[in-house]
C-alpha cells in the first residue's frame, strides 16, 4: 500500500505542474517524457541525485560512451565541441533543452555513415596476419582519433580483429573434414583469408542494416537511461519496445536462452542464467561469459562485439524449438562454442525440489530453491513458501537429522516467501527491515509461532544469491539458526524496484514507455544492510570467482552500504557446538587439495579476465588461445572430482518417478551434479556435525 501511496503521490503532483498536447511531435513527446521523468526521479527514487553539474557530466560521459564505447565514430575534435555541455545537462534537462542530444545525435549519424566507407574500403583490401600488432579491448583510457587517418586505422584492427577470428575457426573445420576425411583438399590460407573477409563484409553490411533501422526515438532512449541509470544501476526507462518485452519476460513468456545479458565493454556479457531457462538446462553457459559471435544453427556467425546490447539481443532471442551457437570468450581467456535449443523457461525448473542423501549411516535432506516465487494473481497457485513447508514435512517423515538449503544462483523474487520461509525455521520475530526515502526503518516479522524444522540447519550461497535469498540468508546467520556456507560474500542486492507505467499519467497517444525505479531499500535485523556487501559466509569455500569484481559492487552508480538501528530480537542459540563446527570445516577446506586447486584457478582466471591484449598476427593469435586451453588443462580435474555420496529423491517422489519420464529424466541429471558437487560435500559435513543442546525439545513428526 505504501508503494502505490509514494507512486501515487508523486504523479499527482506531476500532473498538476504540466499538462500535454494529445497530438504531440517526436520533439514534443521527447520534452514531455524528459518533464515526467525529471519529477519523478526526484520526487520518488529513494535516493535522488542532485542534478547539478557533476550530475551533468557523469550523463555526458556516459552518453558518449554509450554511442561509442570502443571509439570508433567520434574525433577528438568532436570531443571537444561536445565539452562545452558537459556541466549544461542538468540545465537543460531543467528546461527541456535537447540541445546537447541533437547534436551528440547528428553528429553520431554523421561519422557512422562516414564508416561505412571506412569498412567497405578496409575489408576489400587483403589483410597482413603476419605483421606483430595488437588491439586493446579495454578502451577506457584509450584516446579518440585526432584525425580520420587514425579513426581508420582503429577500423582496420577491428575489423582485422573479426576477420582473424573466422579464419582461425575455418582452419579448425578443415582440419576437422580432413580426419573425417583423407582425400579431402584442405582450403589454403589465402582461401580462407578472402572467406572470411567477406563474411566480415556481410556481417557488417547486416549490422549497419540494423542501425538504419533506429530512429531518432530510439536513441533519446539511450540518452534517457543515461539520466536514470545515474540514480542507481537498476532505475532504467523502458521504451514502449522494451516495455513490451519485459512484460512478456515477466509473464514467463519469452522464448529464447533464458539468460541475462549487460553491456562490458565492447562485450555482451552473461550476468546471470534463469533457472529453468534453456541455457541453465544445457549447462555450459554461465555468468562472466562474454558473448562475441551469434549464429543463427548453421548459418555463418555474426560478430556482436561492438554492438548495441539490444541488437545483440535479437540476435540470440527466437523462437521455441530453433538452434542458436553462441561463441564465448569464457573467464579463462578460453573461446568456446555452445549450442543452445530456444525455448521458454520451464517452470516445475523454478520450483523446490528436495533429495534424500545418506552420510556415515545418518539420512540428510538437501532442499534446492532456485527462486522465492509466488503469483499475487492467482490465490491458488503455488508459491515457494507453502512448497517449502510442504517439503520439509516429507523429509522429516524420512528421519532426516540435518538439512541443507541451497539457495546458489538464487536471484531473488518474493519478500513475503522470504519471510514466511524464514518463519518455517524459527519462532515468531523479525524478519527483515524495510526502509522508504526519508523514513524510518518497518520491521518486517514472522507472526506465525509454528516452528516446521528446529534440527541442524546449514545454508549454501554463492556469488550470485540475491535480494531475497540474501534477506534469508542474512535472517538465519543473525539469529545463529543456521550455518552459512558458500562464497566470500552474497550478490549484495539490497535495493527493491517499481515499475511505473508512464502512460497512465499523460493525455498523449503515443506510448511513453515505463520506468523502473528504485524506491526501497533492504537493511538485515542486526541493522545492516545488504547492498553492497552481500551476505558474508561464516564459511568462505574457494569459487571461480573468488578474486573477481561480481555483483552489485562492480556496477556503476549502486547504492551504498549503510546501517538502520537494530531490531529487537532474540538468538535462537540450541547449537551446543556452533563455533566448533565452523572451525573445522575451515581446517578441512584449507588442507583440502581439490580447494587449493580451486583458489589457484581462481586466481589465474583474475589474471586472464584482466588481459584485454589481442594478437592480431595469426601465429600469435593461435598461440595466445593454445596458450590459455594448455593453461586451463592444468585445473581439468576440477571438474572431474566426484563424491562417495548417493543422492536419491524422497519416498513420495519415487512412486511420481516411475510413470513420469521428464521428470525422472531431470532428477537423475540433478543427482549426477550433486554427486560431483564438492560445495554440497562440505555444506553436509558441516550440517552432520551440527548438534542440538538436549534442552531443546526438537518438532516431533
Amino acid at each position: 500500500m505504501l508503494i502505490r501511496k509514494i507512486i501515487v503521490t508523486v504523479l499527482f503532483g506531476l500532473s498538476l505542474l504540466i499538462s500535454f498536447p494529445i497530438n504531440a511531435t517526436e520533439k514534443e513527446k521527447d520534452k514531455v517524457l524528459l518533464s515526467i521523468l525529471k519529477y519523478v526521479l526526484t520526487q520518488g527514487h529513494y535516493h535522488p541525485q542532485e542534478m547539478d553539474d557533476a550530475f551533468s557530466e557523469d550523463v555526458f560521459n556516459d552518453f558518449i560512451n554509450k554511442l561509442d564505447s570502443s571509439k570508433r565514430y567520434f574525433l577528438q575534435s568532436d570531443i571537444d565541441e561536445f565539452s562545452k555541455y558537459k556541466t549544461l545537462i542538468d540545465d537543460q534537462i531543467k528546461n527541456e533543452d535537447l540541445t546537447f542530444f541533437f547534436l551528440v545525435h547528428d553528429r553520431f549519424i554523421q561519422r557512422f555513415n562516414e564508416s561505412k566507407i571506412y569498412y567497405e574500403e578496409i575489408l576489400a583490401t587483403e589483410f597482413n596476419f603476419d605483421k606483430k600488432e595488437i588491439l586493446d579491448v579495454n578502451y577506457e583510457n584509450k584516446k579518440y582519433a585526432t584525425n580520420k587517418t587514425q579513426l581508420i586505422q582503429n577500423w582496420l584492427k577491428q575489423l582485422k580483429f573479426s576477420t582473424l577470428s573466422r579464419i582461425h575457426d575455418k582452419i579448425t573445420d578443415e582440419e576437422d573434414k580432413k580426419k573425417e576425411d583423407e582425400t579431402y583438399q584442405v582450403k589454403s590460407f589465402k582461401e580462407l583469408e578472402v572467406i572470411s573477409r567477406e563474411a566480415t563484409l556481410s556481417n557488417m553490411n547486416d549490422f549497419y542494416e540494423r542501425m538504419d533501422e533506429l530512429t531518432s526515438s530510439d536513441w533519446f532512449s539511450t540518452f534517457v537511461n543515461c539520466i536514470t541509470e545515474d540514480f542507481d544501476p537498476h532505475t532504467t526507462y523502458l521504451d514502449p519496445s522494451l516495455k513490451k518485452r519485459f512484460d512478456i519476460s515477466m509473464a514467463g513468456k519469452l522464448e529464447g536462452i533464458g539468460a541475462r545479458l549487460m553491456k562490458k565493454n565492447d562485450y555482451t556479457k552473461v550476468s546471470e542464467i534463469i533457472s529453468g531457462g534453456p541455457a541453465w538446462k544445457q549447462g555450459e553457459l554461465e555468468p562472466e561469459d562474454l558473448i562475441t559471435k551469434v549464429a543463427q544453427g548453421d548459418e555463418e556467425p555474426v560478430d556482436i562485439v561492438g554492438m548495441r546490447l539490444d541488437d545483440a539481443i535479437e540476435y540470440i532471442k527466437g523462437k521455441k524449438g530453433t538452434e542458436v551457437k553462441l561463441t564465448v570468450k569464457k573467464i579463462d581467456g578460453t573461446v568456446k562454442v555452445i549450442s543452445i535449443i530456444r525455448d521458454v523457461v520451464e517452470l516445475d525448473e523454478t520450483f523446490v525440489k528436495s533429495s534424500i542423501v545418506k552420510k556415515e549411516n545418518k539420512t540428510f535432506g538437501v532442499i534446492n530453491l532456485p527462486k522465492f516465487y509466488i503469483d499475487f494473481d492467482e490465490k491458488n497457485y503455488r508459491n515457494s513458501a507453502t512448497d517449502m513447508e510442504q517439503e520439509i514435512e516429507r523429509l522429516k517423515e524420512e528421519n532426516i537429522e540435518g538439512l541443507v538449503i541451497d539457495l546458489r544462483n538464487n536471484g531473488g523474487g518474493s519478500l513475503k516467501t522470504a519471510i514466511e520461509i524464514t518463519g518455517l525455521f524459527i519462532d515468531k520475530g523479525p524478519v527483515v527491515q524495510v526502509k522508504y526515502r526519508d523514513e524510518n526503518a518497518k520491521v518486517k516479522s514472522d507472526e506465525d509461532s509454528k516452528v516446521v524444522w528446529d534440527g541442524p540447519l546449514v545454508v549454501l550461497v554463492n556469488e550470485m544469491s540475491a535480494s531475497a535469498s540474501e534477506i534469508f540468508a542474512a535472517a538465519m546467520q543473525d539469529y545463529g539458526r543456521a550455518i552459512v556456507i558458500g562464497g566470500k560474500q552474497t550478490y549484495g542486492k539490497g535495493t527493491v524496484q517499481s515499475v511505473l507505467d508512464l502512460n497512465r499519467y499523460t493525455n498523449l497517444k503515443e506510448d511513453l514507455g515505463a520506468l523502473k525505479m528504485t524506491i526501497q531499500k533492504f537493511y538485515r535485523i542486526n541493522g545492516g544492510s545488504t547492498q553492497l556487501e552481500g551476505v558474508k559466509s561464516d564459511i568462505i569455500i574457494p569459487s571461480r570467482y573468488s578474486y573477481m569484481e561480481i555483483g552489485e559492487r562492480d556496477l556503476p552508480k549502486a547504492l551504498q552500504f549503510d546501517k538502520v538501528p537494530q531490531a529487537t530480537y532474540n538468538l535462537w542459540n540450541y547449537y551446543k557446538n556452533f563455533d566448533k563446527v565452523i572451525n573445522n570445516s575451515k581446517k578441512r577446506i584449507s588442507t583440502n587439495s581439490q580447494f587449493k586447486l580451486i583458489d589457484e584457478n581462481a586466481k589465474w582466471l583474475k589474471k586472464s579476465q584482466d588481459d584485454t591484449i589481442i594478437y592480431l598476427s595469426y601465429e600469435d593469435y593461435k598461440n595466445d588461445l593454445e596458450s590459455h586451453k594448455s593453461e586451463s588443462e592444468k585445473y581439468e580435474s576440477i571438474y572431474d572430482y566426484s563424491t562417495n555420496l548417493t543422492y536419491s529423491s524422497p519416498n513420495y517422489e519415487q512412486a511420481i518417478i516411475k510413470t513420469d519420464e521428464g521428470l525422472a529424466e531431470k532428477r537423475e541429471r540433478w543427482h549426477k551434479n550433486l554427486k560431483k558437487d564438492i560445495y554440497m560435500e562440505e555444506a553436509l559435513n558441516v550440517v552432520s556435525e551440527l548438534k542440538i543442546k538436549p534442552s531443546h525439545l526438537l518438532v516431533k513428526n
